[in-house]
Formats: C-alpha cells, sequence, structure tokens
C-alpha cells in the first residue's frame, strides 16, 4: 500500500510525512517516500507480556508529493504522475495562522484549498472519461464487450457532471473491474488531515470547521485534525515529559498516530499477531482473507503446505492474563484454510512442505 500526501504550498503536508515516516526531507520537487509505523496499543501489551528481543509494528508507504498551486493542475504532469501512481490519497489543508510559513495569495482559506485540488480531479477524470468513452463508441460495433463498459463509464460521467467524485458511486464488483484499470483519480480512497496551530487546537476550533467537516460528512471521508506544530513539540520530549505535556493537551493519542490509524482502517486493513520470546509481530493483511492467505504473508512455502491455523483472539488472551491458562480451558481454536481472519487474532500456523 502507497499513500500520497498532497496538498497547496506551506501546508505542511511536508512536516506531516517527516513525522509519520521520520524521514529527510530531499530538496526540490521530487517525492520523497518513507514507511510509518502504525501505533498499536495491543502490540505494546504483547510486547510487555513476552518481552521479546524484537517488536515488530504494521506499516504503511507514504509519499510526500510536491505542493500543487491552485489551477495549475493541467501543467503539473509530475503531480499528476505522482498522484496515479498511490493507493490512496491523504490531503493535508492548512487551517494554521503563522506570519513565518506565508501563504501564496496571502489568505487562510482551507475550504477553498480542498476544492481547488479536488476540483481539479474530478476535471482530469472527466477528460478522461470522455476520451475512453470515444473511443469505445467506434469499437462497439466489432467489440461487444464495449456496450458493458459503456454503460458503467455513463454512470461515472453522471457522477462527474454533478461535481462529486467516483468514490461515491457504488458499482457491483463486475463493474469495478471493468474501470479498475482506468486508475481514476477521484475513485482512490480519500483522507483529509486539518493542520491547525497550538491555539486552534487547545480550543479545538479553527477557520471553517463546520463547513469542512460537513464537507467530509456528505461524501462520507474521515478527517482528521492535527497540529504539526504540537506534534513537532511533542516529538521533542522524552516519555515522562511527552505524556505531561499530552495529558496538558487533553488527547490520549497525538494526531499522526490517529491518522496513520485512520489511513490503515479507512483502506479496509486489519492486523493478525504473531508472539512469542523472538518476536511479536503485527502482520498487515485485508479484511475478508482466509487462513491460508494469511500464512502465505509470513512466507510461500507456510501457504503451501498450510494445514490447520491456532487461533486465540486479543481480548481473550488479554481476559485469562497468559497461554499457559488458555491451553488449559481449551481455548485455542483450530480453523481450517477458509477462516477468514479477524482483527486482533493471535495465530501460529501449522504446515508441513
Amino acid at each position: 500500500m502507497k499513500i500520497g500526501i498532497i496538498g497547496t504550498p506551506q501546508s505542511g503536508k511536508s512536516t506531516i510525512f517527516q513525522l509519520l515516516t521520520n524521514v529527510e526531507l530531499t530538496s526540490g520537487n521530487k517525492a520523497n517516500m518513507g514507511m510509518a509505523r502504525v501505533p498499536d496499543q495491543r502490540i505494546d501489551r504483547l510486547t510487555a507480556m513476552y518481552n521479546p528481543k524484537k517488536t515488530t509494528y504494521a506499516t504503511i508507504e507514504f509519499v510526500d508529493i510536491a505542493g500543487l498551486v491552485k489551477g495549475q493542475l493541467k501543467k503539473s504532469s509530475e503531480f499528476l504522475n505522482a498522484v496515479r501512481d498511490v493507493d490512496a490519497i491523504v490531503q493535508v489543508i492548512r487551517a494554521f495562522h503563522n506570519d513565518l510559513v506565508p501563504t501564496i495569495d496571502g489568505k487562510i482559506a482551507p475550504l477553498s484549498d480542498l476544492d481547488a485540488i479536488q476540483s481539479e480531479l474530478i476535471l482530469t477524470d472527466w477528460s478522461l472519461l470522455e476520451s475512453r468513452m470515444e473511443k469505445l463508441e467506434r469499437e462497439r460495433v466489432k467489440n461487444p464487450e464495449a456496450t458493458k463498459e459503456l454503460a458503467v463509464l455513463g454512470k461515472c460521467r453522471d457522477v462527474l457532471d454533478n461535481e462529486l467524485p467516483l468514490r461515491s458511486l457504488e458499482l457491483s464488483e463486475e463493474e469495478d473491474k471493468l474501470i479498475r484499470g482506468y486508475d481514476f483519480f477521484t475513485r482512490k480512497p480519500l483522507i483529509l488531515v486539518v493542520n491547525v496551530d497550538e491555539d486552534q487546537f487547545r480550543t479545538r476550533d479553527y477557520p471553517q470547521k463546520a463547513e469542512l467537516t460537513q464537507w467530509a460528512c456528505e461524501r462520507n471521508i474521515p478527517l482528521v485534525v492535527v497540529s504539526g506544530q504540537v506534534e513537532m513539540e511533542i516529538n521533542q520530549l522524552d516519555t515522562e515529559d511527552r505524556e505531561l505535556f499530552m495529558s496538558e493537551l487533553g488527547i490520549e493519542q497525538t494526531g499522526i498516530a490517529r491518522l496513520a490509524q485512520a489511513v490503515y482502517g479507512d483502506l479496509g486493513l486489519i492486523s493478525y499477531f504473531t508472539v512469542g520470546e523472538d518476536e511479536v509481530r503485527a502482520w498487515t493483511i485485508r479484511q475478508g482473507t482466509n487462513a491460508r492467505q494469511g500464512a502465505g504473508k509470513i512466507h510461500s512455502d507456510i501457504e503451501r503446505g498450510f494445514i490447520r491455523a491456532e487461533v486465540v483472539g486479543y481480548d481473550v488472551l488479554m481476559e485469562h492474563g497468559s497461554m499457559a491458562k488458555l491451553k488449559e480451558k481449551g481455548l485455542f481454536r483450530l480453523e481450517g484454510k477458509d477462516y477468514i481472519i479477524k482483527d486482533g487474532d493471535i495465530t501460529n500456523f501449522r504446515f508441513n512442505v
């Protein structure tokens, strides 16, 4: 999974990227890439229980894409190519005031910044769709499949004509398969990040909050409020001071942690765990993955030689306190290859190669 971070210049998107990945930014307009850890208190508790030599969290790859000036999307093939290459989009929207970091037009207008980029992505999809429909119209006599594809693209055009993104269109699995190869920009999952200053963060208020919230709710899009300024301060503190500062702010999790979790969940990703003295590890899979496929995340040999999966839920382990007690009470389940792995399953695979 590759997640692209986009936004207008001076929105703070590169700061958000750096806080997520701890990657030093390179100069120029080239995209920066890095892996972000997905915080998970379950992994923390399992690590405390097993005291392993190694702990491995789930990760997501982020790409910091060069800032886009309003109205210049058509001229920015580099931006379009970078966005086309990602599986989902995080748009950072500036709400913070900082005289040392001026905006290009001198205004703080979160809704305008959001709409400017999203409207241009809709226009780009519309242009691609029109070109494809014209080609299919010429081919439909010789190509019977063209009629099916045109019908789906017609639905897409109706949505785009109403200035709505294609992710708002519900399609059947067969219909989705017909247009999947186009990689439409507005079909990609979107997460919004409002970047606020410390005062705004403390008051839980920022410019155009009601309008942004309504925009996100109407489109069923996650919206996460983050203060890059506050996050940088938290990042520089030791553990004790960090906990004290967060307590003063009235938060249990950093905004960066909430963002990573929001991205993970919105993409339909879940974690199952393997535990032991050597390693406690989260394995990332899509919802609906069966046991045999999940075993393949660890190694293809385990998938090929799959026999059974020993499974216990994380909550069950925490309730009883140890694996020994679970074994005494016979609470381990043996599941076959078609078992659908659930988020938080602690799993040991039996296999024979």
